[in-house]
């Protein structure tokens, strides 16, 4: 007995196959995604559900594809039955494809079992129409339909597998295309099992009288669709929600991350270092153990970030940061306050000794060069301590007075570690006062010039003048550069105040021109916060034009230590003034790196002996003797002249005079004097002023 298919129910098997076996990839990719057990459990048998109803429709779809000539049904039970082994065929496959690995092993087992399910639900379907006599199947052609089952079985569970993870590149087109193949297999194991049916003439259904033909069709297939279609939406709600509520938690911990940790050290930040100090005071009030407070901040961070931009600033910080986080127990806290201030909460301590061995293996971890883009930088903290209870009993007093100690520690000579004592608030409170007042003075005019003279050490003539800075405030009186250079050099204010400086020296230079007298060279100093500038040169340059002054009439101071810090930039500083018509000189010779190698490098006009070695003229005799003789010997042997300041008794000048030492500066020779009294050593009005005579008001 032959029958005919109906090409339309063909298409719709396939469209149906399609469908379910993308149903098993989006499924499987949830499946796989899904943290929680239960939530595995609930979509594997959900998914199984939709997926078992995709695959046993199809199969049914294809059976009303073919007519035969006779009245044909199905038994509910047996049909039931079929329905139940698709189900369980498609839980097996997605549990299957849900583990993380898939063995060669284990995709060939699986591909056996899960190709013999859909064969025994095809086989099975079948038995549902009780024909009488029985069908009889083509042998070749039942095994050629279960080969197809397990092959096809195979394909999809690997190809299932590789597609389960969602964050690969076009996952939705590779699972529209391997779904469409994966239907065609199924299809094709369908129609091929159908070829080896074979209905003898004369035979009946005896299910004619069961589930009616049409009604099975409309029904399986609109339900068919719905269920598929509802799955698949249910798939990607979930998906996307999953998506969300994860994307909502990492959102929250990088937001609790933040509120807690320093983003470029990925220290404790400010308000976590608060929470672990407060429960250090309790256990501590509880009488379980003392703990110190370790302030520091980094000296001459500021020009490292200024002269080489805040890319290698950042580096910096990193590598100190990894640096004080090795110099710590495993219990105590390394935070970073902001910008280059950092804290070490030390707990545990027994003796004041043990937060001093702390700061000290910090300093000495430090003096090891940092390499940031192949270049050397040398960083050291100043460091100062606060102990519990001693030195307070609240967060904010310990944090305030271990910052007094740190700014103890950098009047001190930076590089060092000083602990709290009751008198360092006093001079806390003196260096918040002299902020305020510098950001006051150029605005009310507290600035004002010394000229401090220098005179050749042959004939005792005058040979120029330096000029130092002075603030004369209201409230605290006249103030020395030694007390508010420093702070204004840290917080930056000494650029402004530097352009202050060269525009009133160029100011008085006129002044004293105006008057008719003989005006000599200003040796101005320049601070390693103005070398940093890219623009010095040119508002420099803007400024002497401006005020209508030579460059030859001034010369500019860099201190050895502030040199060195940048051969290289220095370098280019240097010859770049040196163009433009100003003379450079080097000073405070001696007390940073002396590397006497950069001096011929440098190629300056002058160098200046630090008051150091000029003491040492009296107190060390022969030997400071031979020093002063040597650096003297090769300024000159390099085309330099030398000067000497601090000059203040007559041993020291007449052995200056015997080294032939060019010229010399000190209170033994000339106090700073005011521009008024300066002019009278370029022979204006008024009587001789004698060498010391002090006029400094």
């Amino acid at each position: 007995m032959h029958g005919t298919y109906n090409f339309w129910l063909v298409a719709l098997s396939l469209v149906v196959a399609t469908l379910a076996s993308f149903t098993a990839l989006d499924l499987s990719g949830r499946i796989a995604q899904l943290p929680n057990r239960r939530q595995r459990h609930a979509w594997l048998a959900g998914g199984a559900g939709a997926m078992g109803v995709g695959i046993w429709s199809m199969h049914f779809i294809g059976v009303l594809a073919f007519k035969l000539p006779i009245p044909v049904g199905y038994d509910f039970k047996i049909t039931a039955c079929s329905l139940l082994i698709a189900v369980g065929v498609s839980y097996f496959a997605l549990h299957v494809i849900a583990h993380d690995a898939l063995g060669a092993k284990r995709l060939a087992s699986a591909s056996v079992l899960m190709g013999l399910g859909i064969v025994g639900m095809h086989y099975t379907g079948d038995a549902a129409m009780l024909m009488q006599p029985g069908i009889v199947y083509d042998p070749v052609l039942v095994a050629a339909s279960i080969a197809i089952a397990v092959v096809a079985s195979g394909a999809a569970l690997f190809i299932a597998h590789k597609l389960r993870i969602e964050d690969q590149g076009h996952v939705l087109e590779k699972r529209m295309a391997a779904s469409l193949i994966m239907g065609l297999a199924i299809t094709g194991m369908h129609y091929t099992a159908n070829a080896a049916a074979n209905y003898l003439p004369g035979a009946i259904c005896g299910a004619a009288d069961g589930v009616d033909l049409r009604w099975l069709g409309t029904t399986i297939s609109i339900f068919t669709f719905a269920i598929l279609i509802v799955t698949l939406m249910l798939s990607r709600f979930d998906a996307r929600t999953a998506s969300l509520v994860q994307s909502v938690s990492q959102l929250n911990s990088r937001i609790v991350y933040m509120a807690a940790f320093d983003a470029l050290t990925d220290l404790p930040n400010r308000l976590t270092l608060t929470e672990h100090i407060e429960r250090a005071i309790e256990h501590g009030k509880q009488g379980k153990g003392l703990f110190a407070i370790l302030f520091m901040d980094l000296d001459g961070f500021k020009t490292i970030n200024d002269s080489l931009g805040h890319t290698v600033g950042d580096q910096v910080l990193q590598a100190f940061a990894q640096r004080l986080a090795d110099c710590v127990s495993a219990g105590d806290t390394v935070a970073r306050l902001g910008g280059d201030e950092f804290v070490i909460l030390v707990r545990h301590i027994g003796l004041p000794e043990d937060a001093q061995r702390v700061g000290e293996a910090v300093l000495e971890r430090m003096r090891e060069t940092i390499w940031v883009e192949g270049r050397p930088l040398q960083v050291a903290p100043s460091i100062g301590i606060a102990l519990f209870p001693r030195d307070g009993d609240t967060v904010e007093t310990l944090l305030k007075n271990a910052d007094a100690a740190m700014y103890a520690a950098k009047r001190a000579g930076r590089g060092t570690c000083r602990f709290f004592e009751s008198d360092m608030n006093e001079a806390a409170t003196r260096t918040l006062q002299i902020q305020q007042a510098l950001h006051e003075a150029l605005d009310k005019e507290y600035f004002s010039l010394r000229f401090q003279p220098k005179f050749y050490g042959r004939d005792g003539a005058l040979a120029g003048a330096e000029a130092l800075l002075r603030l004369n405030h209201p409230t605290l009186g006249l103030l020395s550069p030694a007390e508010f250079i420093s702070i204004a050099e840290r917080n930056g204010q000494i650029v402004p105040i530097g352009y202050w400086v060269v525009r009133e020296a160029c100011r008085q230079i006129r002044r004293w021109q105006a008057a008719g007298l003989k005006t000599t060279k200003v040796a101005i100093n320049l601070s390693p916060r103005q070398l940093a500038q890219p623009d010095l040169l040119e508002t420099i340059q803007e400024i002497v034009h401006a005020e209508r002054m030579s460059p030859e009439k001034i010369m500019f101071e860099i201190t050895e230590t502030a040199a060195m810090h940048d051969v290289r930039r220095t370098a280019e500083t240097v010859h770049a003034f040196q163009k433009c018509g100003f003379e450079v000189a080097i000073d405070d010779f001696g007390t940073g790196y002396s590397s006497l190698a950069y001096l011929q490098r440098f190629r300056v006009r002058q160098l200046k002996i630090d008051r150091f070695f000029v003491d040492g003229l009296d107190a060390h005799d022969s030997e400071g003797t031979a020093i002063v003789a040597a650096i003297i010997k090769l300024a000159h042997s390099l085309g330099m002249n030398v000067v000497a300041e601090g000059v203040e008794t007559e041993s020291q000048r007449e052995k200056l005079e015997a080294l032939r030492c060019d010229q010399l500066q000190g209170y033994l020779l000339g106090v700073p004097l005011t521009p008024d009294a300066f002019g009278v050593l370029l022979g204006g009005p008024g009587e001789p002023l004698p060498p010391s005579a002090t006029v400094t008001a």
